[in-house]
């Protein structure tokens, strides 16, 4: 799953939110030099992303993507979901996408010293741009696999991607909706047990 649902799974705990946030950037035990709530969080995130690679739903999704896109039709589908999270936020939240995203961003200023260096530095670019509200159009999505292009020197072919999230829309939507129903659960059951 991408940055979207990471923060929507944490629950309402601000430790835990902020630890599964930067999980990414944190290596081995290095979770343990943090907090114990940072912490969970940062174990909440990799319980995740295990559930979501190991998942047989997931694996429909990226399968669609695999001929043209490769070892990257992970990160294409974690990015296509968040997307779908975001259409459909009201599905899954009474609080408005755009409030929940600008509590978040002002969360991020707040903890700015706790961040890893490499969030410091991406943090105005993704609050500039508005990078979770923008995953809730095609165009937005667009924008993200863009930027993911160039970071991957154009290899990735992400870009491209777009062509795939429009022709197979419906199929993506209802993998997501499927798998996230799921995934809630699992989520919830791993925060009750850290």
């Amino acid at each position: 799953m991408n940055f979207l649902a990471h923060i929507y799974l944490s629950g309402k705990d601000e430790s835990v939110i902020i630890g599964n946030f930067i999980a990414d950037g944190i290596k081995g035990k290095r979770y343990l030099k943090f907090p114990p709530s940072i912490a969970k969080g940062i174990l909440l995130h990799r319980a995740i992303d295990s559930f979501t690679d190991a998942h047989p739903t997931v694996h429909q999704s990226t399968a669609r993507l695999h001929k043209n896109y490769s070892h990257y039709s992970g990160v294409i589908v974690d990015i296509l979901y968040d997307h779908f999270l975001a259409k459909n936020w009201s599905n899954y939240s009474e609080e408005p996408l755009a409030g929940f995203v600008e509590n978040f961003y002002t969360l991020l200023r707040q903890n700015f010293t706790i961040l890893p260096a490499r969030i410091q530095k991406m943090m105005p670019y993704m609050i500039a741009d508005n990078w979770l509200l923008s995953y809730a159009t095609v165009e937005g999505i667009s924008k993200i696999l863009a930027q993911m292009n160039v970071r991957t020197k154009g290899i990735s072919k992400m870009n491209l991607a777009v062509v795939e999230l429009e022709e197979y829309y419906e199929e993506f939507e209802a993998e997501f909706t499927s798998f996230f129903e799921e995934l809630i659960v699992f989520s919830q059951e791993t925060l009750d047990s850290l």
